[in-house]
């Protein structure tokens, strides 16, 4: 049975996107204004007075796919023609980047501001059950900053039937003047451009590509050094544009639910992520 969901309605993420209302959280040195409107992402980070994402409207980035930091939820990356199949059945998601459909539908959607207090907030979104996903379930952020450091963590949950999942972020750093990258492997691209395995040898960049990480990420610019973290195994790093780097911890490789097909959740049962910024 396919589930033919293609073609559907919504914002997609070459639509442009204004921030909206922000929400400002800080600890002395390092301040975080959250657009939870704007699909719950990060729209700045200001360490020393010094902003560290591409802005909305910077360079030209008003889609929604191009400016500050969002969650990647209920998948990252690129989601092949929008198909896989899933305990017996086949599904088709809207495709919305060239034939793939690309990093959830976090983005896209307003999330609710759950609570907030000057150096934290909440945000929660229930997915949808729908063309854009058949599934359902919740979503759930905490953003926190303490001092120079910034922790991040994304939490999906089933509703009331199982399904796939792989969650992550997408922060689109301005460009720095050095990284120190030591994944111990790399996936290779098809013919498509899309993530297939087994992962190999680390290949030269310029990269739009999946890497195996168990590593600090740092990133250093004007002065400043930018040390990333997280638990996640699989990071995206895409550095084509000369005025952006993004570094994306993820729980899975893009094409995750055709790659690794038994990453799912039980009814209730949840995932979670971290992710920790921290500026020297």
């Amino acid at each position: 049975m396919v589930d033919d969901a293609a073609g559907g309605e919504g914002p997609g993420p070459a639509t442009p996107l204004a921030p909206g209302p922000l929400v400002t959280i800080g600890d002395g040195a390092l301040e975080v204004d959250i657009a939870a409107r704007a699909g719950g992402r990060i729209a700045q980070i200001r360490c020393d007075g010094v902003e560290q994402l591409v802005g909305h409207g910077e360079h030209g980035a008003e889609a929604a796919i191009a400016w500050g930091c969002y969650p990647m939820v209920p998948w990252c990356g690129r989601i092949r023609e929008g198909r896989f199949a899933f305990q017996g059945r086949e599904y088709r998601l809207p495709v919305n980047l060239g034939d793939h459909a690309i990093h959830g539908v976090g983005f896209l959607v307003p999330w609710t501001l759950h609570s907030h207090g000057p150096r934290h907030a909440r945000l929660e979104l229930a997915l949808p059950q729908d063309h854009r996903w058949p599934f359902g379930g919740t979503a759930a952020q905490r953003i926190e900053v303490s001092g120079r450091g910034l922790a991040l963590e994304l939490s999906v949950t089933a509703g009331a039937q199982a399904m796939p999942v792989a969650i992550g972020w997408h922060p689109w750093f301005r460009k720095p003047e050095r990284m120190v990258f030591e994944p111990e492997a790399m996936y290779p691209r098809d013919s498509q451009g899309i993530a297939v395995l087994p992962p190999g040898p680390v290949q030269p960049g310029p990269w739009d590509d999946c890497f195996v990480n168990r590593r600090e990420v740092v990133l250093y610019r004007g002065g400043q050094c930018i040390r990333l973290a997280s638990e996640c195994s699989d990071w995206v790093v895409y550095d084509a544009p000369a005025f952006a780097t993004c570094v994306e911890p993820q729980t899975a490789p893009p094409d995750a639910f055709n790659l690794v097909p038994g990453q799912a959740l039980q009814p209730g049962e949840t995932l979670a992520a971290r992710f920790s910024l921290r500026w020297e």
